[in-house]
């Protein structure tokens, strides 16, 4: 039985959906060997599953096919290739497909700016992690939690702190709301800039904010002022420490 494009589109989207990536790879190999005509359908399933693989490389070439064939993208296509090159630690992957994106006119979401920024986060670059929550400033993409977490983190990785708190910041002026993952990356972050002032405050500013702290964030604020030589302060975390231990204790033998 000869199959056509919408039969092989189906199977490939079917495999995908189901978990079997590589079977949907091989049905889009067999596709292109039978040369029926691919379509947007195809190249989107084939992609995910790429994503689910890991195989960056494989998602890399078939958006470069499936632009040189001039098939309809979207989106939701696009951020499966980028999802998978954030995956694998390939920012220059992920920039270069949103600049696709750009010149194709294919808007770019939260998820694809998500992906992006955690890209950035992975390989420690807060410059292009700040760059990319400017551009979504300017194209009026709504920024959430995680993406502000991911580029937080970024800037902490590299004892940024100054940029960390800009972030905090720019979460305020835009109403998005900060977690215990948003505090403990600017603590954090603080502390390793040694800066155990600043560490504190943002501690005090979790509970102004009824946000509760675990056991990361309070560890960060006890090695800022551990480090900053404050002892008297130091002990006061530790009795902290203990109490949201017992805490998390207690809940784990709750479940």
């Amino acid at each position: 039985v000869e199959l056509d494009a919408i039969s092989f589109s189906a199977a490939i989207s079917a495999c995908e959906k189901g978990g079997e990536s590589a079977k949907a790879l091989q049905l889009f190999h067999m596709m292109e060997q039978s040369k029926v005509e691919l379509d947007t359908i195809s190249f989107g399933a084939a992609i995910s599953a790429c994503e689910k693989n890991g195989e960056w490389q494989r998602a890399l070439q078939l958006c470069r096919v499936m632009v040189e064939s001039k098939v309809e993208s979207n989106t939701v296509t696009f951020n499966a290739a980028i999802g998978v090159c954030e995956k694998s630690g390939e920012l220059k992957s992920s920039l270069k497909l949103l600049g696709v994106m750009a010149s194709r006119k294919i808007e770019a979401d939260s998820m694809t700016f998500c992906a992006a920024v955690s890209a950035c986060e992975k390989v420690m670059d807060w410059e292009n992690a700040l760059q990319l929550l400017s551009v979504m400033a300017q194209n009026a993409v709504e920024a959430n939690t995680i993406i502000f977490n991911a580029a937080i983190s970024a800037c902490e990785k590299t004892r940024n702190w100054e940029k960390a708190l800009c972030i905090l910041s720019a979460m305020a002026q835009s109403g998005v709301d900060c977690d215990t993952i948003t505090f403990s990356g600017v603590i954090s972050a603080c502390g390793k800039g040694g800066k155990w002032e600043q560490a504190l405050q943002m501690f005090n500013a979790m509970a102004q904010n009824e946000v509760e702290p675990d056991i990361f964030t309070l560890s960060a604020v006890v090695c800022a002022v551990e480090a900053g030589s404050k002892s008297d302060e130091t002990l006061e975390l530790l009795g902290t420490m203990a109490l949201v231990s017992q805490k998390d204790l207690a809940i784990s033998f709750s479940d």
